[in-house]
């Protein structure tokens, strides 16, 4: 799996300008489920993002996990993490789970985080969205299977 998560003062997710999803202080995650992917790497993934520690203390340093701050995830799946851009312009996403696959990881990443008492909203899986935020910071995260 890839992620990359931002930390944000508030983020909100659109379908069709519904709001299907927002959170104030948290972080945004964006997910790409990968075909080679299992529970244990799901596992692993919550395991890392609840307990990454970018959300500052009272001395200003980043020591403080979403948890602590009680922060909320807004976890959005976006299988364009997988693009490929090693032949032309026009990315490959051959490295993305198929949509079954991916959904029920993506789904199971949610349920794990709120399982660690993690409040969770969502976007809508294979749809088209408009995301909003205001990135605090910055502070913007790439984490990868190799790094869980």
């Amino acid at each position: 799996m890839k992620a990359v998560l931002q930390r944000v003062s508030e983020a909100r997710v659109e379908v069709q300008r519904e709001v299907v999803g927002a959170i104030d202080q948290g972080l945004l995650i964006l997910v790409c489920a990968e075909p080679e992917d299992d529970n244990n790497v799901v596992e692993r993934l919550v395991r890392k993002v609840s307990k990454l520690r970018v959300f500052e203390d009272d001395k200003g340093k980043m020591n403080l996990s979403l948890k602590e701050v009680g922060g909320r995830a807004l976890v959005v799946s976006q299988f364009t993490l997988a693009a490929d851009m090693r032949k032309g312009n026009r990315p490959s996403f051959i490295g993305a789970a198929p949509p079954r696959l991916a959904e029920a990881l993506c789904a199971q990443f949610v349920t794990q985080l709120k399982a660690e008492g993690i409040g969770v909203e969502t976007g809508r899986f294979g749809q088209t969205m408009q995301i909003h935020l205001i990135n605090d910071g910055p502070v913007t995260i790439w984490l990868d299977s190799s790094q869980i």
